[in-house]
């Protein structure tokens, strides 16, 4: 299944796991195991990657930097064919991927020895390319009927769905708020007409798809590989500059 109907799909550059997502979800469709399940075994492979990066062991990295992006599809993927899409497994995933992509960037810093303000610089830059994505992303979901557990603007906690509680949706909403609200209110600020496009493009979101978490994860494992560790910060921070055109572009479309 997929968060789009297939009239309005583009090609997602950072969702290249999705793939072998849908197989996992497939196999544990009939099984105990939930999206949660699935959404801390991708904090797990977030974790080893780090370690891997600690000991410079930077294949091992990579591969546990694509092992978090398939398993971060298949959350999602397992809610779906379960159908139980749940507010808490929502921001259970946003909270845990900011967490993960902070110690990651620390992480850098650490082995790279590099700058701690250019390294806090890149975290902001990377969160911001990631809201502007998952902004277009959203707004294109609520226009086409497609997945609807994210909202375009994250206003006060939702109402909790069938089978789960109340006082957990309004727990993670309160650490999404925290971790996230700055970021959003910034991207809002940008472009606060979006919402009302008529048109994103297939080409724009597949370009603004390269913000995706699981495509800024693949480059900093390539770069890792590359040995081109030192240059990862100040590629984010150099790449930020193109939300501005990403925006400036929408505004052209839609003028």
């Amino acid at each position: 299944m997929s968060k789009l109907p297939k009239e309005n799909q583009f090609l997602d550059l950072s969702d290249y796991g999705r793939p072998i997502a849908k197989i996992i979800a497939k196999k544990l469709k009939n099984t105990a195991f939930t999206p949660v399940h699935v959404t801390l075994g991708f904090v797990f492979a977030g974790l080893l990657a780090i370690v891997c990066l600690l000991y410079h062991y930077y294949w091992g990295t990579v591969f546990f930097l694509v092992l978090k992006s398939i398993l971060d599809a298949a959350d999602g993927e397992l809610a779906r064919v379960k159908k139980t899409p749940s507010h808490t497994g929502r921001y259970l995933d946003s909270v845990s991927d900011i967490i993960l992509n902070l110690l990651i960037l620390i992480t850098i810093w650490y082995v790279t020895d590099g700058s701690l303000i250019h390294t806090i610089l890149a975290f902001f830059g990377l969160q911001l390319q990631g809201t502007l994505y998952n902004y277009y992303y959203v707004i294109l979901r609520n226009r086409h009927n497609g997945d609807t557990t994210s909202r375009v603007f994250e206003e006060g906690a939702p109402i909790a769905m069938k089978g789960e509680k109340q006082r957990n949706v309004d727990f993670l909403y309160s650490l999404y708020s925290i971790l996230y609200g700055v970021f959003d209110k910034i991207i809002y600020r940008l472009d606060r007409k979006a919402v009302e496009s008529q048109n994103l493009p297939n080409w724009l979101m597949t370009a603004v798809s390269t913000f995706g978490l699981g495509f800024q994860l693949l480059i900093i494992g390539l770069m890792l590989v590359l040995g081109l560790q030192n240059f990862i910060v100040p590629f984010f921070i150099g790449y930020s500059l193109l939300i501005f055109v990403f925006i400036a572009l929408r505004k052209l479309i839609n003028r």
